[in-house]
């Protein structure tokens, strides 16, 4: 079971919010403000925080700058009612991983939180060895048959998702939600474009392939 926080000054809110997970089968950790939080990390394993900006004591943007000057890489969803762009410009520069504005859709709200666990999932395995191929997601690499390429980044990050849950079928949109970001303005045809990319350059790899499946998407096979 993965451990949400919500930090989050209004009570109603904070209540609302640890309702709502507990229903969707995650276990949530309720802190008041940025230094509540802190002091409830210290006692509690942490794997995603859900951050309002506004709050007494600490608000959300000094909480993140410290956790990432700490090299805490914990994802942060941020959920606030300050919605221009300087504010996003500013949520996103001291380190978090997302941003969403109020009123909240809580259905988004757990779409969000479902890819933000994947992603965090994916970065923390580092790296993945499927036969005698390697992916290593710090240095964007994959090597098999004694040769290294480097990959651009969504590709490596399409190839890497795919074969860390080998067999498992994802949608085109699933993907583009999780590695093209719910905000990107790419439509679906982008993940069809990256796959025959990535199909073109393992072409001779026996290790592994992209199986369409109709109607549906995507899945990685390993062959060995």
């Amino acid at each position: 079971m993965f451990h949400v926080m919500v930090v989050e000054d209004d009570l109603n809110t904070r209540k609302l919010m640890g309702a709502v997970l507990k229903q969707n089968g995650y276990e949530p950790i309720l802190a008041t403000d940025g230094e509540d939080a802190l002091e409830k990390m210290e006692s509690n394993h942490v794997d995603l925080i859900i951050l309002d900006i506004m709050m007494p004591r600490m608000d959300g943007y000094e909480f993140t700058k410290i956790l990432r000057e700490g090299d805490c890489n914990i994802p942060i969803l941020m959920v606030t009612a300050k919605e221009s762009m300087a504010d996003k410009r500013r949520g996103f520069g001291v380190g978090t991983d997302d941003y969403m504005v109020k009123p909240v859709d809580e259905e988004e709200m757990l779409l969000r939180i479902a890819a933000l666990l994947r992603r965090s999932h994916i970065a923390s395995a580092r790296k993945l060895t499927v036969g005698g191929t390697v992916l290593d997601y710090d240095a964007m690499t994959v090597e098999f048959g004694g040769n290294v390429q480097l990959l651009p980044q969504k590709e490596f990050m399409l190839i890497f998702k795919l074969l860390s849950y080998a067999g498992k079928i994802f949608t085109r949109r699933q993907l583009m939600d999780e590695i093209w970001d719910m905000d990107s303005e790419s439509d679906e045809r982008t993940v069809d474009v990256h796959v025959n990319r990535l199909r073109d350059r393992f072409r001779e790899n026996r290790d592994f392939e992209i199986v369409t499946v109709r109607g549906l998407g995507y899945k990685a096979v390993k062959n060995n």
